[in-house]
C-alpha cells in the first residue's frame, strides 16, 4: 500500500479514519507503516441539523492504523460544493 501512497504525494487527498472522522488536506509524507503527514488539513464535521463545520488543523499526523480509507481529491469539484447546505449523519467508528 506505501508504494499506492507515492502518487498522492503533494496532492489534495481525503482521509476518513477508523473512528469515523473525515480529513482532508495535502499529503506531504508517509512510512512504511502508513504514518501520514498532511499540510493545511481540515477535519469535516457532518451533522443532520446543520451544514458541514471544517475544523482547522494545520500540520497534522495520522497515525496508520487509524486509516480507513484515503483517495485523492478533485480541488476543483470539491472547491465547487456548498459545505453550508450539505446534511449528512457523521460516521460511526469501526467496530472489530
Amino acid at each position: 500500500m506505501a508504494s499506492a501512497l507515492e502518487s498522492y504525494v503533494n496532492k489534495l487527498v481525503e482521509i476518513v479514519t477508523a473512528d469515523g472522522r473525515v480529513i482532508v488536506g495535502t499529503l506531504k509524507g508517509f512510512d512504511q507503516t502508513i504514518n501520514l503527514i498532511l499540510d493545511e488539513s481540515h477535519e469535516r464535521v457532518y451533522s443532520t441539523g446543520q451544514g458541514v463545520e471544517q475544523v482547522i488543523l494545520g500540520l497534522y499526523i495520522v497515525r496508520g492504523d487509524n486509516v480507513a480509507v484515503i483517495g485523492e481529491l478533485d480541488d476543483d469539484t470539491d472547491s465547487g460544493l456548498d459545505f453550508e447546505n450539505i446534511r449528512a449523519e457523521p460516521l460511526n467508528a469501526i467496530v472489530h
